[in-house]
């Protein structure tokens, strides 16, 4: 079943005119239609379109007309990000059918980097998950174990991604839903600092939290897309006007002037025993990759207040007129958003900006951290479903590692560096200083070229 398919050699052969747009979409598409029925990965997948796409990329291609490595590179988008014209359902039948008029600043950008939109991928319903069991569609399975989860919010994403239906797909990250599930599937996910990447014409969990990344197959792969994608975009609220860096470039870099700080206090705690040991193999050869290696304490922030006021505040109207187009459990998590008082927001919202500020506090004595991406690896839906109590809480402890990272508004990675006894696959978690993702692909670039896993 999986074919995860690099970026940069499609990219090469596509400009030396050896392959065309055509042919690779068309590839692209038949694997999809081979193994969404067992992945669950797609909701809609936009053929026509995508194939006229493909002709419009060989063309300008074949006139010279090169746009950059993404130019005729089948990709998805998590379906919670707008597509003009193509509906975005956000997995939930409160938005079944639900048509934007406009893209998303994301799939502009792609556009114009002469991308291939494949479609739409499944998600945890309104991104409100770690697990990509509650969906209008239906749970999405894990490529390398079908019958066990994908990880959430962006199951369905890091699933065509690490099944090889498509070269990259976009998916957001609040807590941890880009990262998580690229752990548990096996691919790269990236979330740059808050404010990097628009999510303007992305439907929001919190605004406060809510990213936008890639995942991909390869870090290389994941600068490509970064590149595309990254800059200020004057008409989102959330969106920074920071200097995008050269992030291929900076992958030449040599990684042993870097010092790698591993803060095991809370993320390293209660660890399967397979992640421990391929969290154990991981650093014995990041230390040598890296010029500096020592061990620090951050405090961790863990309280979610504010995801759920801002959750409830973007539902508020629909839960009170049509609250039985929600899933039961999607409708009970954003509920508990309800009572939350003005004071309470504010109060919490100063916590998030001061914890901001304070965490460049740790990068005065290290250049990156490293931790595990989650505890454990990825359970049987079975499992789950059998249980449904137990959903919530194995959510928030896979998503324990990778949440204090939004609240910090920092850039991680996922990398996989590993597998445990069942074959399923083990994540590697790299968090640099704001707008330094130029470091964390660095290392991990490194580490992915090294790592015999």
């Amino acid at each position: 079943m999986l074919k995860p398919q690099a970026i940069l050699p499609m990219s090469s052969r596509l400009r030396k005119r050896e392959v065309s747009p055509v042919e690779v979409t068309k590839e692209c598409l038949q694997r999809v239609e081979q193994l969404n029925p067992m992945l669950n990965a797609f909701v809609t997948v936009t053929a026509e379109a995508a194939m006229a796409q493909a002709q419009q990329a060989e063309t300008e291609i074949m006139r010279g007309e090169w746009r950059g490595p993404l130019h005729g590179v089948p990709v998805a988008l998590k379906d919670i990000i707008d597509t003009a014209g193509v509906r975005t359902t956000a997995a939930s039948a409160a938005f079944a059918d639900r048509v934007p008029e406009e893209d998303a600043e994301v799939v502009r950008r792609l556009r114009e980097a002469g991308a291939i939109i494949l479609g739409k991928n499944n998600l945890h319903e309104f991104a409100y998950g770690g697990s990509s069991m509650i969906s209008l569609f239906g749970p999405m399975h894990n490529p390398h174990r079908p019958e066990c989860i994908t990880g959430g919010s962006s199951g369905g994403s890091a699933a065509s991604v690490a099944a090889g239906l498509c070269f990259a797909a976009i998916g957001t990250d609040t807590a941890g839903s880009i990262r998580e599930p690229a752990a548990l599937c096996g691919c790269v996910g990236l979330k740059p600092t808050y404010g990097r990447v628009s999510t303007r014409g992305i439907l929001p969990l919190s605004w406060s939290l809510d990213h936008a990344g890639p995942l991909t197959s390869t870090v290389a792969d994941s600068a490509v897309v970064l590149q595309s994608i990254a800059g200020y975009d004057a008409r989102d609220l959330t969106s920074a006007d920071v200097e995008v860096m050269h992030y291929m470039a900076g992958l030449k870099h040599s990684a042993n002037k870097l010092c790698v700080g591993v803060p095991r206090h809370h993320f390293f705690e209660d660890l399967q025993a397979e992640v421990a040991s391929a969290m154990d193999s991981a650093l014995q050869v990041i230390e040598k990759l890296a010029g500096k290696f020592t061990e620090i304490t951050i405090e961790v922030p863990t309280d979610r207040t504010l995801q759920m006021a801002e959750s409830y505040a973007y539902h508020a109207k629909r839960v009170e007129e049509i609250p039985e187009k929600y899933a039961p459990e999607t409708l009970r998590r954003i509920r508990s958003g309800e009572g939350i008082s003005a004071a309470d927001y504010i109060h919490h919202r100063r916590e998030l900006e001061t914890s901001r500020r304070s965490i460049k506090e740790v990068f005065a004595d290290v250049d990156l951290l490293i931790t595990p991406t989650t505890p454990m690896t990825a359970p049987a839906i079975a499992e789950l479903t059998t249980n449904p109590d137990a959903l919530r809480p194995a959510e928030i402890k896979l998503l324990r590692n990778t949440r204090p990272f939004n609240v910090w508004g920092l850039p991680a990675i996922s990398i996989p560096c590993g597998f445990d006894k069942k074959g399923l696959p083990i994540g590697l978690q790299i968090a640099g200083p704001h707008w330094r993702e130029d470091l964390v692909l660095l290392l991990a670039h490194a580490y992915e070229q090294a790592s015999p896993s």
